[in-house]
């Protein structure tokens, strides 16, 4: 229930951003254009149907925010996690429900703070995502700067207290909850990378709610931890001595951390669908584990990448641009893995296996133009203009969204007991996937020309004006591509109510949870948690009766199938397959 409660709410909160995003992206294409529509929308916020310039700045700083945190943290963690950590582990439940419910509910709350900013006379925040200083610490800096950071302010708090509540039950539950037989490495890939994306938010969270308190004790109490020497509206300001890199290190102390927080549930939960939809073992399980560890480790120290232009010692830059060239091998690896995996393998099409290749494709073309960005000379010509949008939009947000996706299509029988209809499906994937690329990778031709990210219109510089077509091409791009989620929309609704029913194991899957009845009980499965005996990736393996073999299954019921590698902690098991294995080859040399 928690789980569909965290996902509903995360697809309401993604719609939301996608408007805000269709909106600016009008400005954007049509700078000087009037829509008598959109002052009847929003107000005094778009006079005379142009959207005002502090406007577009809240819209834009809104938009980056639901995304980042309310969709892909909260909305992907917080479903899959509550979804799958106890049924694929074999629990009856999480450590704590009643924390898990409270999560949820801070999480909610926060949604709503922040979307009550809009009703406010002076607007939402408007200092940027990341919010800045001196704009999100001086109230009276611009209209946005005042009641509406404030709230912004306080629903990250919320939203903190959410995730820390949350990552704590999961690591909890899977450190002390797992059923009999199921050891660390019996785990799937999805929980692996659950209850390590929920260590980095417990260790790196704190760290941007003390950045926060800093800062609203910089707007009310006339601290100095971000602000020195400010002059506002030809006055003087009493602040002396802070520095607003300080707020930069806090943030993205947490910021990095964040984006692999973002990412790893969704590489998860894509490794376990393209094993599933190969047919095959998981290429490299081990290697895939390490590699989730390594990011979980070297995320920690490689967020001054994102500060190379604020005067940082160019050792300490050297230092960051190397940590963030190594975290770029783990990556590697997972990326080789998912493609040896799909080689040769008996694919099946579904929508969710889509979803799946489309993330690895996202993550791959997006992620190569972190190399650029990682390079602190390169990094110099390229930081904050159009370049840094569509690296990012393509390796966290297009990569990590197609993870949520696909888990969606995937396990949506299980959370319903329904099948979505697959031809949507695929309507579904081919627009999303094609709208992203057009809307994002010409980003990267603005970016490399110089083309600043924020700017409320580019019609007013000669160099930025030749640009306005592939602007009116990426918001056309955008506004089909939020179409597509329409089709998503009903899909999703529909099927919940009329969906095709489902069998107890649709997709013929190893993993625990489908072993679970379609009817939701309390406790998870009737009578007895089933004991595990083998790893969850025991697809087509060599003289097996079927094509699968469920986590359940001793090895005693699949002697003509067990390789020696199944039984490397257990010696007498061994022992009786060495046995069987002779009594085979005896009898075949009596016939």
């Amino acid at each position: 229930m928690i789980a569909k409660q965290f996902l509903i709410t995360g697809i309401t909160m993604a719609f939301i951003a996608m408007s805000l995003s269709i909106l600016f992206r009008i400005q954007l294409a049509y700078p000087d254009k009037s829509f008598p529509l959109l002052e009847v929308l929003l107000g005094h916020f778009a006079p005379e149907g142009r959207i005002s310039p502090d406007f577009y700045m809240s819209l834009v700083t809104i938009h980056g925010t639901i995304m980042v945190f309310f969709v892909l943290t909260a909305g992907l963690s917080g479903t899959f996690s509550n979804l799958l950590i106890p049924l694929q582990v074999g629990a009856r439940d999480m450590a704590s429900p009643f924390m898990n419910m409270l999560s949820y509910w801070f999480f909610f709350m926060a949604c709503t703070v922040m979307l009550s900013s809009f009703f406010v006379q002076t607007g939402p925040a408007s200092g940027g995502w990341t919010v800045y200083p001196p704009l999100s610490a001086l109230p009276k800096a611009m209209p946005g700067s005042g009641e509406g950071m404030t709230l912004w302010l306080i629903s990250m708090v919320l939203f903190v207290a959410s995730s820390l509540m949350g990552g704590i039950n999961y690591v909890s539950t899977v450190l002390n909850m797992r059923t009999k037989g199921m050891d660390l490495w019996k785990m799937p890939l999805t929980i692996w990378a659950f209850f390590l994306t929920a260590i980095l938010g417990v260790l790196a969270f704190p760290v941007l709610v003390a950045g926060v308190v800093l800062l609203i004790f910089d707007r009310s109490f006339g601290t100095s931890f971000y602000l020195s020497d400010i002059v506002l509206g030809g006055q003087v300001m009493p602040f002396e001595g802070g520095s607003p890199i300080l707020f930069q290190h806090l943030f993205w102390f947490l910021g990095h951390p964040e984006v692999y927080i973002v990412i790893m549930p969704a590489m998860g939960i894509a490794s376990e669908v393209m094993s599933v939809n190969s047919r095959k073992p998981i290429f490299g399980y081990h290697a895939m584990v390490y590699s989730l560890i390594g990011i979980t480790v070297l995320s920690f120290i490689v967020w001054g990448h994102h500060m190379f232009v604020t005067g940082m010692n160019p050792f300490l830059g050297g230092v960051f641009m190397i940590t963030t060239l190594i975290i770029a091998v783990p990556s590697a690896v997972k990326t080789f893995n998912w493609l040896a995996t799909l080689w040769r393998g008996n694919i099946r099409f579904t929508p969710a296996m889509l979803f799946a290749i489309g993330m690895v494709s996202f993550f791959i073309s997006g992620g190569l133009t972190g190399i650029f960005l990682g390079n602190a000379a390169l990094d110099i010509n390229l930081h904050d203009t159009y370049f840094v949008v569509a690296h990012f939009h393509l390796v966290m947000g297009s990569a990590a969204i197609f993870g949520m996706l696909c888990g969606v299509y995937h396990w949506f029988p299980k959370m319903f007991g329904r099948l979505m209809d697959q031809k949507l499906g695929y309507l579904h994937f081919w627009l999303t996937f094609i709208g992203a690329y057009l809307v994002f990778f010409p980003m990267h031709f603005m970016g490399l020309d110089g083309v600043p990210r924020r700017y409320y219109a580019f019609t007013e510089f000669e160099s930025m004006k030749r640009w306005l077509s592939v602007n009116m091409f990426i918001t056309w791009a955008a506004i089909v591509s939020g179409l597509a989620q329409i089709a998503f929309l009903y899909n999703f609704v529909t099927s919940i109510f009329w969906g095709e029913r489902t069998t107890q194991n649709p997709w013929n899957a190893n993993t625990l949870e489908w072993t679970a009845p379609i009817e939701h009980l309390h406790g998870n499965w009737p009578g007895e948690i089933p004991t595990v005996y083998r790893w969850p990736y025991d697809y087509s393996k060599p003289g097996a009766e079927e094509d699968f073999i469920q986590q359940t299954v001793p090895f005693s019921q699949t002697m003509s199938s067990n390789m020696p590698s199944d039984f490397e902690d257990n010696a007498g098991a061994l022992e009786e397959q060495q046995k069987w294995t002779n009594a085979q080859k005896a009898n075949e040399q009596v016939k």
